[in-house]
């Protein structure tokens, strides 16, 4: 599905030229579940940019479905720290905004809304929220805007779905919880995964790999596959054998940003 091959990227500041990220090479299948973690400034989000054809690699290809990422690609949901649910919308008319936004969506959307209006109704009902597509994101907790980014993010029914630290910001019980509908959703829709977390309990529960970055340039250091039964359950991940592999992970994190 992905497909990274001796990437590189370079930025400029002030007129220097700093290398951001420096031979990543990874491949993740189709339906899989992968997870970026790593000290702060080691390219973990630049990775998801790159990914989704937002920003272009310095060196090296990036191919999604065996094609070459040369723009922002259409088949992608994507869900950030911060939900940015726009203000003046309903809730239903901001989980439907994907499908205005691209033109193949506006044509499928022009065709049969109220179908697609239906599908935005399930996918609140299926994330525990009922009765709000017409509220507004001001009547909503945090929580709670959260899932709406999350059914935002699917509406279009994407091939893959890339996560920028989208449970940092909820408190721990509530992060759990999304982790657990993260989950459900993969089981039902089969979508492929990739998530940037600081939280590496969070990564071991959501990914079957994960990857561990260093920093001054990014690289991949360290990689590890997460040997635990999926679906997995909260109890899985406060286990001995997720608690073994976190505390692996944080001593390598340490190693590398020391």
């Amino acid at each position: 599905m992905i497909e990274l091959q001796g990437v590189a990227l370079d930025y400029a500041v002030r007129g220097r030229t700093t290398r951001a990220l420096q031979d990543v090479t990874l491949t993740v299948s189709r339906g899989a579940s992968v997870a970026f973690v790593g000290p702060s400034g080691c390219g973990k989000s630049t990775l998801l940019k790159l990914i989704s054809g937002l920003l272009p690699a310095t060196r090296g290809t990036v191919r999604v479905e065996g094609r070459a990422v040369r723009a922002p690609l259409k088949n992608v949901g994507m869900a950030f720290q911060n939900p940015v649910l726009l203000p003046w919308r309903r809730v239903l008319d901001n989980v439907m905004l994907p499908l205005e936004i691209v033109k193949e969506n506006r044509e499928k959307l022009a065709r049969d809304r109220e179908a697609w209006e239906g599908k935005a109704r399930d996918l609140l009902r299926t994330v525990g929220l009922t009765d709000v597509e017409d509220k507004f994101p001001r009547e909503l907790s945090g929580g709670m805007r959260q899932r709406v980014s999350l059914c935002r993010s699917l509406i279009h029914e994407p091939e893959f779905l890339l996560l920028d630290e989208p449970f940092a910001a909820l408190d721990a019980f509530t992060r759990e919880e999304m982790w657990e509908l993260h989950q459900a959703l993969r089981q039902s829709r089969n979508f492929t995964s990739v998530l940037v977390t600081h939280d590496l309990r969070e990564a071991v529960f959501l990914s079957d790999t994960v990857y561990v970055l260093s920093t001054n340039p990014g690289r991949i250091a360290h990689v590890h596959a997460v040997d635990l039964r999926f679906p997995r359950t909260l109890a899985d991940c406060y286990g001995p054998r997720s608690t073994e592999l976190i505390a692996t992970m944080r001593d390598q994190i340490r190693t590398v940003r020391a």
